[in-house]
């Protein structure tokens, strides 16, 4: 099984390698969150480092807020273009 998971791993790393620049982290985030955190957020937009996620309340926004470093380090492995941080937005 862990053979399975390595080569679907690489297949996704390297599909979104190939992704253009700006849509690569938008792509890596539900792949590095999960689906549960995947259909309760969104990803927004990606500039200069910063990938901006849409969050439903506050609540949200600090639970996610403390996982953000794993979630960075999970980006960086999958994208194309390099994440600093991850802002997380409450849904106006």
């Amino acid at each position: 099984m862990n053979r399975a998971s390595a080569g679907l791993e690489s297949i996704v790393a390297k599909s979104l390698h190939r992704a253009p620049a700006s849509e690569s982290p938008l792509l890596a985030w539900p792949v590095a969150c999960g689906s549960v955190v995947a259909d309760r957020t969104r990803a927004l937009s990606f500039s200069e480092g910063v990938l901006q996620v849409e969050v439903a309340d506050a609540g949200w926004r600090r639970e996610l807020a403390n996982l953000a470093p794993r979630y960075v380090a999970l980006i960086n492995k999958y994208s194309g273009s390099p994440v600093k941080r991850i802002e997380f937005l409450v849904k106006a």
